[in-house]
Parts: structure tokens; sequence; C-alpha cells
């Protein structure tokens, strides 16, 4: 295909001119951001789909984007610092192209120079109990505040910041202890305003010092990468600069998958601790490592003597306790349990994140067997063409639904925000019998398109998507496609995310002849557009529902539209394809979906919740008395109790697990529970309850109706 012989011809002309960038050729200045800088300006400019004039404007978006990086919510820089920076705000495109770093040695220094006052400001406040009678406010609207003057204006919005999360916890330790009183509960210690207010404080500070512990756990190169990203997100919201230990965790969250423990682990106050252990990890199998452990020291398997972890970065500590499979680990663990220090052997193994994988669960309403599939993500191994993925573990699951009778399926694209674009083109094959799918274009070719070349049809039966505001990438690729087939009658908002753009990580070492710095990571750069098969792009306007639902998100700006520096819509010629034969009545089917959503009095009362959300968001002010704040929350509640039927509506369907998973519960415990949690969702789930009724409406043809049950692998 076109798009990727040019891919194949760009890859070769990195590999041509790796010759550029040696450690050798920058002996003058050898330092590794100035050869980040070099690499990154040299992959964009090459291998962007639309790349940016690097000039004034461009310098001065992005002088905004990295300072509101760094200072989000106003509270660590002062207006004189932002005026020292501004008279680099033109300049940023030319230190760029200079490998000039005199602007983030800047605002590096100063940055890390203003977090220890703030540091030392929000301890001296959190000392001194807060006066929860002042008449006082704050807006946390932040980012439209005007940077404090000086070290007091900069205390002060800390002291401000710092009593509403305290007066929010007072309120709920106070709201608490005055229901159980009420309620004739016997407490232990019943505590005084002025010993709640200490509490409170207390739970904020402890907060508070994770924060700045964590931040200050940050380095040099950390914070160049913010600056990386601020450049080149200026060239569309999904070209990002990727450290090593960030790729590892987007190819982790890609093929949901890593070799390692199996245990998620939290820094807090100077320790490691342990908050879970992943189900059907080596460390669940063993046993022995349990949440709330607090790990001292790592060995190696032949290790003499362990390192001890404490006051490690984070990231750090979890290299040395991750690793190869089949390796030992040995950790020097305190044990909530009984506060006993002891060596724990593990050995290490791939661990599977269940939460990512495709899960089916089979429902029968008035009589008839369907079958709904969650979809978290397009997931693909980023290490192994042949690794799991969600187009093999989706057929898998229909076969397993077949089995069972289904008669219709629901697959729910809800919040996935995509992934893999061969797997989604694999997947769109398992519902026709050939043709495009998706239309590829690279900036300067002929667009490609990608067919589905497997002739058979897995399921020939109806079939409804579910989709979202955050349904996005692959997602819309899937719905669009039998959208146009007339495949699929898509079920969700007003339309999806709508990103309609192809990404490809470019590892910045491959440009490098030697290299003293190791991993220096890699950058994903946008480098084509997709289009659906009627030659319409996804971009901005995302997939419109045949059947329009409201839900919480609809009155809030989530979508790719909302996005700085997304690309444009545009549109290409049609593919040639030819549209679904199987159903009768399509059509019709939207038409009562719509009257009967028309009529949903659960429907209705989302919709008011959507609004009152919305109207809650704008709301900024918050009044930072005890009385002002218990009356708005108050208030807030009563206005509330209208929606608590959303929290309550059943459809009265009972779900069920297919029976390879029933077998794994006999062993696997947390499965069980985390299957029964989502069975109990889908129960109450109004959306799913409409796709099924749809899938009732839907009649296939005579010709296709005889092969429905029929089972094909």
């Amino acid at each position: 295909m076109r798009s990727n012989l040019k891919l194949i011809a760009l890859a070769l002309l990195f590999s041509v001119a790796s010759c550029s960038f040696t450690t050798k050729e920058i002996d003058d200045d050898p330092d590794k951001d100035k050869l980040l800088l070099d690499l990154i300006s040299y992959v964009i400019e090459r291998g962007h789909f639309d790349p940016k004039a690097m000039d004034d404007s461009f310098s001065e978006s992005v002088f905004e984007d990295y300072i509101d990086a760094l200072d989000p919510y106003r509270r660590f820089f002062h207006k004189k610092d932002i005026e020292e920076f501004a008279a680099y705000k033109d300049k940023i495109d030319d230190m760029v192209k200079e490998k000039d770093l005199t602007f983030f040695d800047l605002t590096y220094t100063r940055f890390e120079e203003r977090f220890k006052e703030a540091a030392e400001a929000q301890r001296a406040i959190l000392e001194k109990p807060f006066d929860f009678s002042k008449n006082e406010s704050i807006d946390t609207e932040y980012e439209k505040l005007p940077y404090p003057k000086n070290k007091k204006e900069v205390k002060e919005r800390w002291r401000l910041q710092l009593k509403l999360s305290a007066l929010s916890t007072y309120y709920d330790l106070k709201d608490t202890q005055d229901k159980q009183l009420a309620e004739g509960e016997e407490l232990e210690e019943v505590l005084t305003d002025v010993q709640l207010e200490e509490k409170a404080r207390e739970e904020v500070a402890d907060g508070t010092s994770n924060f700045f512990d964590l931040t200050e756990e940050l380095e040099r190169k950390d914070y160049f990468a913010y600056f990386l990203n601020a450049i080149v997100e200026e060239f569309d919201p999904h070209t990002n600069y990727f450290a090593p230990v960030q790729k590892d965790r987007f190819d982790q969250r890609m093929s949901g998958q890593f070799e390692g423990i199996g245990a998620r682990l939290q820094k807090r106050n100077g320790a490691v601790h342990v908050t879970d252990i992943i189900s059907g990890g080596p460390a669940w199998r063993q046993e022995e490592l349990q949440a709330g452990d607090i790990i001292l020291k790592v060995a190696q398997d032949g290790d003499e003597q362990a390192t001890s972890i404490q006051g490690m970065r984070l990231d750090d500590a979890i290299q040395l306790i991750k690793g190869p499979k089949d390796t030992k680990v040995t950790l020097n663990v305190k044990r909530k349990i009984d506060g006993s220090i002891k060596d724990i052997v593990i050995t290490r193994d791939v661990v599977l994140l269940e939460e990512t994988y495709a899960r089916s669960a089979a429902v029968t309403k008035d009589g008839r067997n369907y079958g709904v599939i969650n979809l978290p993500s397009f997931y693909f191994d980023t290490e192994n063409a042949g690794g799991r993925n969600a187009a093999t573990d989706i057929k898998q699951e229909i076969i397993r639904l077949k089995k069972q009778g289904m008669e219709g399926l629901v697959i729910d694209l809800r919040n996935n925000g995509g992934g893999s674009l061969k797997a989604v083109v694999d997947m769109a094959g398992l519902f026709i019998k050939e043709g495009p799918v998706v239309q590829v274009k690279s900036s300067d070719d002929t667009p490609d398109i990608l067919n589905d070349e497997d002739k058979g049809i897995l399921w020939d039966g109806p079939l409804v998507i579910l989709v979202n505001e955050n349904s996005a990438s692959a997602s819309e690729i899937l719905a669009a496609a039998m959208q146009d087939y007339k495949r699929a009658i898509i079920i969700g908002g007003k339309q999806t995310f709508g990103k309609g753009t192809v990404q490809r990580f470019f590892p910045l070492n491959r440009w490098l002849r030697s290299n003293d710095y190791g991993d220096i990571g890699s950058l994903k750069v946008t480098i084509q557009k997709f289009y659906r098969v009627n030659g319409g792009s996804t971009q901005l306007e995302g997939v419109k529902s045949d059947v329009v639902v409201p839900d919480v998100y609809s009155y809030i700006d989530i979508g790719e539209r909302d996005q700085e520096n997304p690309l444009p819509w545009d549109r290409i010629r049609a593919a040639t394809y030819d549209a679904w034969d199987g159903y009768i009545d399509y059509e019709k089917t939207i038409q009562n979906s719509v009257a009967r959503i028309s009529k949903s009095e659960q429907l209705k009362l989302i919709n008011e919740y959507a609004k009152w959300l919305k109207e809650r968001r704008e709301d900024t002010e918050w009044d930072l008395s005890y009385e002002g704040y218990k009356n708005r929350i108050v208030q807030s509640e009563e206005l509330g109790k209208r929606f608590d039927a959303i929290d309550d509506y059943t459809s009265n369907l009972t779900y069920n697990s297919l029976p390879y998973e029933l077998k794994l519960f006999e062993k696997d415990t947390v499965l069980k529970d985390k299957r029964e949690r989502w069975h109990k969702s889908l129960a109450s789930d109004v959306y799913v309850e409409e796709a099924l009724n749809v899938l009732q409406d839907l009649k296939i043809n005579n010709i296709r109706k005889s092969k429905i049950a029929a089972i094909k692998d």
C-alpha cells in the first residue's frame, strides 16, 4: 500500500540521515537536552502530517502552554517571573533551532526556587488552625487568576486553597459524627469542633506533603519533557514526546501486560507502599505480599546485599522491582498486619491487566438470547505482532457467545480511546464479507484503502454498537464503517470524540550512531489522517449516532474540537463499497428507538442531571466559612436528590458469565467479584437496555436468517 511504502521510505530516509546525529559531531556541547531538541525538530519536520512553521506565533503558543504546564494553578510563579520570562516569548522558535537552553534553564531554576518557597509556606499555613467563621471566599477557576505579585500573595493563595481542602474534610468529619450521634451510635470519642478542625488539617497536611514529596522527586529531565511537549503539541494534540518510563507505561497500557511481580505501588511519606495486588499475578499466587505492606529493600537474584529504596524515586524503585519473566526478586517488607520485617522472594512473570481486555456477558430478554461485549481499548502487543490483541479476543468472545445461542450482539465502545489500526480493520471484518473498512492518507499521498481481506463473516446477525463522547480513534473507525455499511445501529451521544488521525512512534535512538545517554525516549508523531469509506473524516466531527441518547457528557466540552491545535476536518473521495443487505426495516428500527427514548423517564432524568452538572462546574466561587460551605453542600444535596432515581434504576435483566469464566471463578474470587459488579451495572444500564430493544427490532431477511445460529470458527 502507498502509505506503508511511504513509511518505509521515511524510515530509510531517517536511517540514511542518521550520520547527522552523533556525539562526536556535537562534542562542543554534548548536552542531552540539546541533542533531544535537534532530533525532535528533525523528526517532526520530516514526519508530521502537517508540520507548522516555527515562527514567532508558534513561539508564543509554546510559551503559554509550557508555563501553564509548570504552574497550572498559579501558585508558584510571581508576576515578575512571568514578565522576566516574557522576554523570550517570541524567541523560543529561534532558540529551538539554535539549541539554546537559556529560556528553559531560567524557568527550571526559577521554578525550583519558587517550589521550595511554596513548600515552606504551606507547612507554615497548616501549623495554625483555620478560622471557619471568617467571611471569605475563593474562586477555583485558577487558570483565570492573575499571577501573585510577591511571596505574600503566593502564601495567601496557598492559604485559601488549603483552607478549602481543610473545610471540605472538616465538614465531612463533622457531618459523619453528627449523623452517628443522631442515630444513637456509641463512639469511642466525640471530637470537639477544635479537634475536628485539627484532624482535618492533619489529613490535608498529609496529602499536601505527599504532593510536594512526589513533585520534589521530579528531575531536570522531567521538566525538560514538559518543555519538549509544549513544543511538539503545537503541531497537534497527539504528537508527544515520551521519556523511556512513559513509553513503557504506554506499551503496558496498550498491551495490557508487563513482566514483574503484579503489585501496584505508591509513594507516601518517603516510603513505597503496596496499594493493590493484581489478580492472577505472581504476588497474588504466592499470597505473601499484601496491600498495605511497605517495601524497604530490593535484592535481585544473586545480589549479596539488598538495595534500600527508602527515599528513592518511585519510578526507580519500580524499575528495581520489575524484571524479566522467571527471574527472582527478594523484597524486604514491613508487614501491615503486625509491623514485622520479612523477606519475601517472588518469581516474576507476565502480569495480565484484566481490566484492559474484552469481556462478555450473556442475557436473555423476552425469550431471546443476546450477547454484550465490552471493549475498553483496541489493545495490541507493542513488542510482539503475533501477541494478544483486541480483534482476536473479540473473535473468541463471539464464538463463545454463539455457542450459547446468541441471537443479537451489543459491542460497547463507550470510553474506548482507541488503539491499534490493524486490530480495528480485522475486527470490522468479523461482521462484513469483504470490502474497505477505512481510508488512510498521508499529507502528499493519494489515500490507501484498508480492506477486510477475509471473505468469511463470523457474525451475520443483528448488531448494535454503543458509543459516547469519549469513544475515539479506532472506536470511531469501527463505528463509522459499521454505520456506512448499515451493518450496525450506532447508539450514543450526538457525536464521538472526533480523533481522526494516525500516530506512529519513532524511537529517537535510531538516529544516533553513538550515544552516551542510553535510551533517550520516543516521539509519537501524527503521520496520517483516516477517513470513512464514504469519504468523510471523523476528525473534529466524530461519528454521529443513529440513535442519540443523552448522557452525563452531553453539555461538557471534551472532544477533539475542544483540544488545542487540532487538525482540521476535510473530505476525500468515497471508496467503492456495497451496503449490508441483511436487514429489513433498518430505518424503521431506528425510528422505533428514537420514539422509545423520547418517552424514557430515565433518560429525561439523565439529561436534566447533565445540565445540572454543567451548572455546578461553572459555579467556581466557594464560600470559605463553615456555614456558607454547609449551606452550599446541603442545598446541592437537596437539589441532587431528584437524581437519586438514576442509580436506583434497574432493567430487571440478569447477565451471566460464560462457562469458561465460571471455571475461572473457582480459583479466582477477585475476578468473580469484578464480574458480578459488572453484571449488576449492566442490569441498571439504560443504554444497554435500549441496545437490546434495538436488537429485538432488527429483522434479518430470510436469506440470512438461517445462518445466525451457525457456529463458525
